[in-house]
């Protein structure tokens, strides 16, 4: 069940890492991110909606 928490604490990494390289105007690293963005935010929200959220202790 960890692997959500794995998932959106990328896909938050990744939203930060897009407005980054929208200020730097750095178009490789945009493409790169916003291809993180999707591919881990799809992850992300196909875990929670299969599994659920993580059970707490």
């Amino acid at each position: 069940m960890g692997t959500v928490i794995i998932f959106a604490l990328v896909t938050l990494l990744a939203l930060f890492a897009v407005f980054t390289t929208i200020k730097s105007r750095n178009p490789l690293g945009f493409i790169w991110a916003i291809l993180t963005l999707f591919v881990f935010g799809f992850f992300t929200l196909m875990t929670v909606i299969h599994s659920g959220y993580p059970a707490t202790a």
